[in-house]
């Protein structure tokens, strides 16, 4: 299967480009990612839970970086297993480029599954596949980019539920602290 597509971040590429290579950014933003280890240079070893139609399965994989042009590309490459669920392979060419409004991040996925969630149909596995693009990306703006005027205003009105849900994400594990511009206040811009 094969996905296309581009988001235009309010980010410069430096942050964009610093945010996609940082292990925390990218364990926050995997949607089902329970844990993620390793650096840029070696790979990173991660633990992903998904439901795929009727099939759920926890996988164990790789993802490793190639073709790294320093600011502007790189090629992400990532193998899973889920055991009796079946495997997911593939790859992603993303690249930066500086637009007036901060950065157009374009990526080209092609990727692979076998096993049970093959026999899926291609229908439910491409549907599932976009969705996990577009909700990885959603969530790695977020991240990146400065919160809004009203999310700001918005946030100063929810104090009090925030500190009620910090709680909460404490004892599920959950991080509430990752919210719109995270990253950019982790590294103090």
């Amino acid at each position: 299967m094969k996905l296309s597509d581009s988001r235009d971040i309010a980010a410069a590429p430096e942050m964009v480009w610093s945010a996609i290579l940082d292990p925390e950014v990218l364990h926050q933003c995997i949607p089902g990612c329970q844990s993620m280890a390793g650096s840029v240079a070696e790979g990173f070893e991660a633990v992903v839970k998904q439901k795929v139609g009727p099939v759920s399965a926890t996988f164990t994989g790789h993802v490793s970086f190639s073709d790294v042009v320093e600011g502007k590309s790189l090629t992400i490459t990532g193998e899973g297993k889920g055991g009796v669920a079946g495997f997911a392979k593939g790859g992603a060419a993303v690249t930066l480029d500086p637009i007036p409004e901060g950065t157009r991040l374009t990526y080209d996925v092609d990727a692979s599954v076998g096993g049970k969630i093959a026999q899926l149909g291609s229908r439910i596995v491409d549907s599932f596949a976009k969705k996990m693009a577009d909700e990885f990306f959603a969530r790695f703006q977020d991240a990146v980019e400065p919160p809004t005027e009203e999310e700001l205003a918005a946030a100063a009105e929810a104090e009090a539920a925030a500190a009620e849900a910090a709680e909460e994400a404490e004892a599920t594990g959950d991080s509430a602290d990752h919210k719109k511009g995270w990253f950019r206040r982790m590294i103090g811009v």
